[in-house]
């Protein structure tokens, strides 16, 4: 059970440290972070949990990571479900805990009518730029297609692994830096249903994407990766 645990706790830490730096912290005239200050936040987020329970669960943090390494052969397909169910629950707790803390101030009100509300994804007029659907399916799913990639491998046993937190908290960094603008970054299931939960609305009907595509996405590059970079035995 220490396993579930962690991906519990690593996608809560996740969610409530990116999307509470977004609602917090980004809109904040002159002193807000901004869109780079949110995108390092993710990254520092899944950096600092890749070191504190990585060696339990693997540090998952993602449904589409989850997806990805058993595409790529270096996880069990058995655990996929509790795995998922796991960072789901750790998702949805963060969420509701920022909810709570945002209804502290007397200001605090979720309009599901205007794109990025309470940091959720979405496409079309709930695109933080207005990009299509068809532009937000492409950059979940080739973001996150890299996205495994460079997590296996960093993770590789060819690889040094004691940098291998850097790289994907740098990885993810990067990602968010390219897709705020478009679709608010998911390549994250579990991250994009515990906001629209709470948002509900047309962000909650445009969730089908942030499955779909970070999934796809993940699924292509463990396949890509495993098929034509992993080096066998006989190379090494």
């Amino acid at each position: 059970m220490k396993n579930y645990a962690a991906e519990f706790f690593g996608t809560f830490w996740l969610v409530f440290g990116g999307c509470g730096s977004a609602i917090f912290a980004a809109g904040i005239p002159e002193l807000g972070i901004g869109y780079a200050g949110v995108a390092l936040a993710f990254g520092l987020t899944v950096l600092t949990m890749a070191y504190a329970v990585g060696h339990i669960s693997g540090g998952h943090f993602n449904p589409a990571v989850s997806f990805g390494l058993f595409a790529g052969g270096r996880f069990d397909g058995k655990q996929l479900i509790p795995y998922i169910i796991s960072q789901v629950l750790g998702a949805i707790a963060a969420a509701g805990v920022l909810y709570l803390i945002s209804s502290g101030n007397s200001d605090f009100a979720i309009d599901n009518t205007k794109a990025g509300a309470f940091a959720s994804n979405g496409y079309g007029a709930f695109s933080p730029h207005g990009y299509s659907m068809l532009s937000a399916f492409l950059i979940e799913f080739v973001l996150t297609a890299f996205f495994l990639i460079v997590i296996l491998g960093a993770t590789d046993k060819f690889a040094n692994g004691k940098f291998a937190g850097i790289a994907i908290g740098l990885a993810l960094t990067l990602i968010h830096l390219i897709s705020i603008p478009i679709t608010n970054t998911s390549v994250n299931p579990a991250r994009s249903t515990s906001q629209a939960i709470f948002v509900g609305g047309e962000p909650l009907t445009q969730l089908w994407l942030f499955w779909v595509a970070p999934i796809a996405g993940a699924i292509v590059g463990g396949l890509i990766y495993k098929l034509l970079l992993q080096k066998d035995e006989s190379q090494a």
